[in-house]
């Protein structure tokens, strides 16, 4: 049983992203940083030094991974048997209906960044917070962008004390609930495969599991298919 209110906790967060704030998350796969509005997403970009041209992520959910990403039924099963049969955090791009109802109200800006070429990234399955923020995000209408709370390219931070003071900074709220589940020595995050391909954009935690889940359930060889270049849109 958790020591944290999740549902308290994730209100808060929600609370201040609706009102154009910024925030740092714990997620299981490392300590994130999410906003929606113009505003909170230059900050976000500007404190982490990142780059305009790298697209941030959404926090998602399997609901939201439903109504929002467009791919086939054999895409959909495998993240069906990653996320849920299977219990493992990974990131998802493929096409998505712009038109949707979560994105009604989104500044054109932010949508412009968190999206590339037609398609968005959706982080799925990264803990009980993870959860219950983006089912309190979708019920309220408010989505949630954003990367890695960490400078960016210095690799992910597992402790908020561990966050580069700038990035701190930036935030309205910042949740401290201890270190990431899947915290590891060589900075990664949640991997990022395409749908539309099954390419990797970026090797993350439990990668190699991931990569034996699919070959053995579905004769897909992630290793041979090889990397679709660096996306990063959580780092």
């Amino acid at each position: 049983m958790s020591i944290y209110d999740m549902k308290a906790d994730a209100a808060r967060v929600v609370d201040a992203v609706e009102a154009g704030g910024v925030a740092i998350v714990p997620l299981n796969v490392a300590y994130a940083i999410t906003g929606n509005s113009e505003d909170a997403m230059r900050r976000i970009f500007t404190a982490k030094n990142r780059s305009f041209e790298k697209p941030s992520g959404m926090l998602s959910n399997w609901q939201l991974f439903n109504d929002v990403q467009i791919c086939g039924e054999r895409e959909r099963a495998v993240v069906n048997c990653v996320i849920n049969e299977h219990g493992l955090p990974m990131s998802t791009v493929a096409p998505f209906r712009a038109d949707h109802p979560i994105f009604e109200g989104v500044d054109l800006f932010v949508i412009n960044h968190s999206s590339k070429a037609g398609t968005i990234d959706m982080l799925l399955n990264a803990g009980e917070l993870h959860d219950e923020l983006t089912s309190q995000a979708y019920a309220r209408g408010v989505p949630l962008f954003g990367s890695s709370a960490n400078t960016s390219l210095q690799g992910s931070k597992y402790r908020l004390e561990d966050i580069e003071a700038p990035v701190l900074e930036c935030a309205d709220i910042a949740l401290d609930h201890g270190t990431s589940k899947y915290a590891n020595d060589e900075g990664r995050s949640s991997s990022i495969i395409d749908l539309r391909d099954f390419k990797t954009i970026r090797i993350g935690v439990r990668y190699e599991r991931i990569c034996e889940i699919l070959l053995e359930t579905f004769d897909i060889d992630l290793p041979a298919i090889g990397m679709a270049g660096e996306r990063a849109a959580m780092g």
